[in-house]
Parts: C-alpha cells; sequence; structure tokens
C-alpha cells in the first residue's frame, strides 16, 4: 500500500502472500495513484482520499507495492502541509494503518515477522506528517509576518497622513495671521490715504507706499507658506520664520499706519527655541491686527514682553472699544494663538479691560526651551 513497503521487501524478504502485478494493472494504479496528485494543492482532502481509496484496492487484491505508492506519502504532505492539524493527524492515522496493513500482509499475517518493517514504515509515515506540520507552522508565521508587514505599512501611511494634516492646519493658521494681519494694514493705510489725498499728499504718499510695501511682503509669506502645500521634493528651502527679533519690523509697521503704539521688553532676554519665537510674534501679530480692526479710531496700543525666570509673558492690550466692538464670528484668530500657547503647555487670556479697551495676555514656559 505504502511505496515504501518495496524498499522493505527488498530489505526484508520477499513478499509472503502478494503476487506479482500485470502490465495493464500497473498503468491503472499508477494513473490511479499519480493523476490526483494534479490537484493537489487546490484540493488536498479529497485528493488524498481518493489515492487511499485506489492503495485500499490494490491492498485487497494482494498487488505488491509499487514506485507509484510514492503518492500516498506526497499525498499525505500535502494535508499536513496545507490544512488544519486535525487534519493531518487523520491522514497521518490513515497512511499508518495503511502501513501496518501492508506490513501484515506482506509477511503472511505474522506480528512477529511485519514488526520489523511495521516499525520502519510508521518513522517515514511519521517524518513525512512532521515535515508536513512543520511547512505548515512555517507557512502561517509567514503569513503572519505578511500581514504585520502590511498592517505596519497602513499604520505607517494612516500616520503620515495624520501628520501631513496637522501641517495643514498649522499652515492654515499661519495664512491666517499674515493675511489678516497685513490685510488689516492695508485697510488703515488706505482709508488714511483717502482721507489726506487732498489735503496732506506727502501723507498719503507716505500711506501707499505703506500699502505697496505691506502687500509685497503679504505675497512673500503666502508663496512660502504655499509653497510647504506642494508635493513636488523640489521646492527648495523656504525664507525662516519670524521670531521675537522682527517684532520691531511689525511695531514699526503699525505705527506707520498711524496708530500710536508703545512696545517694551522687561527682565534679561532668553535665546528661545524657534518655534517659540514664532508663537511669541504670531501672539503679537494677532493682538494687534484685532487692535487695528476692532478698537476704533484714535486708539493706543501697548505691547509690553516679559522675560521671567521660567517663561515669557506677552501683554498686548488697547485703549479702543473693547468688549463694545463688533464680532462677525468668522475670525480664527484666538483659537488658533489658544493652540498655539498649548503646544507648549502655556495659558492665553483674551479679555476686555474694565478701564476700556482689549487685553491680550499669554504665558509661555521657557525653563526647559531657553538658553540663557
Amino acid at each position: 500500500m505504502l511505496p515504501i513497503a518495496a524498499w522493505s521487501v527488498l530489505m526484508y524478504g520477499s513478499n509472503v502472500g502478494q503476487r506479482t502485478v500485470s502490465e495493464a494493472e500497473f498503468i491503472m494504479l499508477t494513473l490511479g495513484l499519480c493523476v490526483p496528485l494534479i490537484w493537489r494543492r487546490r484540493w488536498p482532502r479529497a485528493v488524498f482520499v481518493l489515492i487511499a481509496v485506489v492503495a485500499a484496492v490494490q491492498w485487497a487484491a494482494h498487488i505488491a507495492a509499487l514506485p507509484p505508492d510514492l503518492a500516498v506519502l506526497i499525498a499525505l504532505y500535502t494535508v499536513a502541509s496545507r490544512c488544519g492539524f486535525r487534519w493531518g493527524l487523520t491522514a497521518a492515522i490513515v497512511a499508518e494503518a495503511g502501513a501496518i496493513m501492508e506490513a501484515c500482509q506482506q509477511w503472511g499475517l505474522s506480528w512477529e515477522q511485519a514488526r520489523s518493517p511495521a516499525i520502519f514504515l510508521t518513522v517515514v509515515v511519521a517524518a513525512v506528517w512532521v515535515f508536513g506540520i512543520y511547512m505548515n507552522t512555517r507557512r502561517a508565521y509567514l503569513r503572519s509576518l505578511e500581514e504585520r508587514a502590511a498592517r505596519l505599512e497602513r499604520e505607517r501611511d494612516t500616520q503620515v497622513q495624520v501628520a501631513m494634516a496637522a501641517e495643514r492646519a498649522r499652515i492654515a493658521r499661519e495664512l491666517h495671521d499674515v493675511v489678516a494681519h497685513n490685510v488689516s494694514v492695508i485697510v488703515v493705510q488706505a482709508d488714511g490715504a483717502a482721507y489726506a489725498i487732498e489735503s496732506d499728499k506727502e501723507r498719503a504718499k507716505q500711506a501707499l507706499e505703506a500699502i505697496s510695501a505691506t502687500g509685497r511682503t503679504a505675497l512673500a509669506e503666502m508663496r512660502r507658506l504655499l509653497g510647504v502645500l506642494r508635493e513636488s521634493d523640489d521646492t527648495g528651502s523656504y525664507a525662516p520664520q519670524p521670531g521675537i527679533e522682527q517684532l520691531t519690523d511689525l511695531v514699526d509697521q503699525i505705527r506707520a499706519s498711524g496708530m500710536p503704539l508703545r512696545f517694551e521688553i522687561d527682565g534679561v532676554p532668553r535665546e528661545l527655541s524657534q518655534g517659540l519665537q514664532l508663537t511669541v510674534f504670531r501672539i503679537v501679530q494677532e493682538a494687534l491686527t484685532n487692535t487695528l480692526k476692532h478698537a476704533g479710531t484714535g486708539a493706543t496700543a501697548h505691547v509690553n514682553l516679559h522675560y521671567g525666570d521660567d517663561s515669557v509673558e506677552v501683554r498686548v492690550r488697547d485703549d479702543g472699544r473693547g468688549a463694545a466692538a463688533a464680532d462677525d464670528g468668522r475670525g480664527h484668530g484666538l483659537v488658533g494663538m489658544r493652540e498655539r500657547v498649548a503646544m507648549y503647555g502655556g495659558s492665553a487670556l483674551a479679555r476686555a479691560r474694565s478701564g476700556g479697551g482689549w487685553e491680550v495676555v499669554a504665558r509661555l514656559p521657557v525653563r526647559e526651551a531657553a538658553r540663557t
């Protein structure tokens, strides 16, 4: 029944109780045992059952084991390596039963004489079954590695998308700060130029020059920020982000628009990280932009930057209309300001002053980020 029986015949003795196969029987058994192997990967259990039935018919006909009986071991390996453990164990038990039956028939149903070839065939069947189980486990392990790699790749792509969304949100806040501030300055300068164009042409000329400079600055910053959104890698380097040193230029720009502004720095200046400097700059810019938009005519502003032992405090206040100023409900400046401050573990407060006007106070911890 099993192919290895032919070898055991040569090793242990002659075929007692078995007959020689004819040419027609040999061809039929060869086809019955070997042809089903073509579909063993697609239907491993069905192929094993079919081959086992053909081998059982061969045993019942007292036909000696033939080389095509190797198909039994091949089918057993296929079931063990491609099906579940229970199916592999069942196939091994069937093959082992066939090995014992073949050994007993070969030696005239004498167990004492058939014991040695039966043990030999049992070792062969067990080796084939163990090797099939090993390959099944290995394939399962490789599949788990592939699934894990695919899952990690999906997680990586998700993290990249989240990071891109966060970067685009940051750029959106930057664009809001740039556009809102510069457009507010342009509007104030345009109103001043329209008012003074008949009575004071020199002042109107200065206002138009300020509008031109502000517009160019706004365009340059917008090009830089929008360039980050390009997907190509050859966008080139971008201009550095504004920091505390650029606060002087911002103050001069506000003063040029016609609003009186006082700027003070208290304490011992620290060297801050670029991100923290950008946060300070955007807070002052947003607060002054709101002052230009809502404080009204004749308002004055005061910016105070205080360096403490473990924090930097930014205070921007004005004496304009304060809470009485109209709000269209579309602004995102204060929300973006609080988000920026929250990233550094600080606090931000925007409120109406008791004596009139508006005040923005932001406190940013700098103990970790600062270097004296």
